[in-house]
């Protein structure tokens, strides 16, 4: 049966699996490797046939903020467009991050801080210590933890490159705002800049490094005729970098949807109000996305900016909400996005304390960490420009208006295939090399089952079978699989979530 499920701003999403019946002949090709990559449920790819079963999309559980601003020197605001990172010379989490600072304002609609790279570290990723670094002078003192001249570029994106040879390349680092200019830096603190031409890029972009392909992977934002669009250029030797192409868009979709978000925002008083809503039909934009590579596939968060009135000149922006989405690929060109563009992390009720109540945007690549996947976002209470909100009585300027956050996944637990009573899985074909099937589930109020059948006749195959009662991250229920058979598996659900299986050999 479906499942219709309240996501964060509070109206609703039914979860529908359309069957896929005649399964193909195992004789046609190998489709999965089960013993390479646990198989999740981000797209169909490891599913023949279903029944009974809907796919539910999970949110992360957010825990608040992490790293706030430091108000006692005079900031109101932190982001960050960079994960933490391991140092293993210094046993220590280290953080590059935007700190903002209050300065005089210089006119109209003219911002009234001024952001600077700053540096913070940690032992559990949950507290967060700012050094004092003595690097550069701020407000009449060193004693701080600027690390990059405030007076200089943007230190937009900082990555520790452990595989790096050369130790006075140890870090690379992009620059600006206009584009995305290489540098290296031994420590993260003194930078090198490179002679090389930037990526052309507009004022969002995400990095990560491709452990799958040996690439460094940057995700732009330029414009297309549905605006903020996503682009992707790789490199491998941060200096010759591939000419950027299109990869996500939005489409007349996400525009239904942000007519159906605005409306639901607006008629909500729980909700920040955006200070301007007119009838524009505006359409929807990718703000940024952040991706996560993740068990063959590579995960997107796509920022998708609703707007929900036009701020007129000077400015020319948009009020409206900023909320992340799921996608999914297997190359990093070609995306499909995932439980019908569901909202994944959304914005929460005004309620004086929330810094997620106007946009809410992953900090870049989020942490599989100790069984859990961490995910650190920037939360922001405002979308829109200062003037408005407060000429709408809120007291931006003195105010902490954003903060950096934690939420937290259970491993493999984007999507779950559901069973509400009985289900049942029919895999696609894999090569068996014997071994055990291993399940990710939470069955605690039903029961999971599996097992090993001929992938052509869908006989069983040898092999012990048992049960799952509870909620595991890992429970084996096939033992002693044979190693000469090309097979799927027949999984049944009661009750239950499956949220990804693997094989491992003995």
């Amino acid at each position: 049966m479906p499942r219709t499920l309240p996501d964060a701003t509070g109206w609703t999403k039914t979860f529908i699996h359309t069957s896929v019946k005649n399964p193909q002949r195992a004789t046609d090709h190998i489709v999965i490797e089960p013993y390479t990559h646990r198989q999740l449920f981000l797209d169909d790819r490891a599913i023949e046939r279903m029944e009974g079963v809907e796919h539910v999309l999970h949110q992360p559980r957010k825990e608040g903020p992490v790293l706030r601003a430091d108000v006692e020197r005079g900031a109101n605001d932190v982001q960050s467009r960079n994960p933490p990172q391991w140092n293993p010379e210094k046993q220590l989490w280290e953080w590059f991050y935007w700190s903002y600072w209050e300065v005089p304002p210089h006119g109209p609609y003219a911002r009234t801080d001024w952001f600077v790279n700053c540096y913070a570290t940690s032992t559990d990723l949950v507290h967060w210590e700012r050094p004092s670094l003595g690097l550069f002078e701020w407000h009449g003192s060193r004693d701080n933890n600027i690390c990059h001249d405030p007076e200089g570029q943007t230190l937009y994106h900082v990555f520790r490159d452990e595989a790096e040879p050369d130790p006075a390349r140890r870090y690379k680092g992009m620059f600006d705002w206009d584009g995305r200019h290489m540098a290296v830096s031994p420590n993260g603190f003194a930078w090198t800049h490179l002679n090389v031409p930037p990526v052309r890029s507009e004022d969002e972009s995400h990095f990560f490094f491709d452990e799958t392909t040996g690439r460094y992977t940057l995700l732009h934002k330029l414009q297309t005729e549905w605006g903020r669009s996503v682009w992707l250029s790789r490199s491998e030797d941060w200096e010759h970098w591939t000419p950027s192409e299109l990869v996500l868009q939005t489409d007349e979709i996400d525009r239904a949807n942000r007519r159906e978000r605005i409306a639901a925002l607006v008629a909500d008083p729980r909700y920040l109000q955006p200070p301007i809503v007119d009838d524009g039909d505006y359409i929807a934009q990718v703000y940024n996305m952040a991706v996560l590579p993740y068990e063959g596939l590579y995960v997107g968060f796509p920022l998708i900016l609703d707007p929900a009135g036009a701020i007129p000149p000077p400015h020319d922006n948009f009020t409206g909400l900023n909320q992340t989405e799921l996608a999914v690929s297997h190359d990093l060109r070609a995306w499909q996005r995932v439980a019908d563009r569901a909202i994944f992390l959304g914005v929460e009720p005004w309620d004086g304390v929330s810094f997620d109540t106007a946009q809410v945007l992953p900090v870049g690549r989020p942490l599989v960490h100790d069984d859990e996947i961490l995910i650190f976002h920037n939360g922001l209470r405002y979308r829109g420009y200062e003037e408005l909100y407060q000429a709408a009585g809120h007291d931006y300027t003195s105010e902490e208006i954003g903060a950096l956050s934690l939420a937290r996944l259970r491993r493999d637990g984007f999507v779950s295939l559901d069973a509400a009573g009985a289900g049942s899985i029919l895999t696609r074909p894999f090569a068996c090399r014997g071994g055990n099937l291993h399940v990710n589930a939470d069955a605690s109020r039903g029961r999971v089952a599996a097992e090993l059948v001929d992938a052509d006749t869908l006989e069983p195959l040898a092999a012990h079978a048992t049960s799952l009662r509870t909620d595991s991250l890992n429970a084996v229920l096939v033992e002693g699989a044979p190693a000469t058979a090309i097979a799927r598996l027949r999984l049944t659900l009661e009750d239950a979530s499956l949220f990804s299986f693997w094989m491992e050999l003995k």
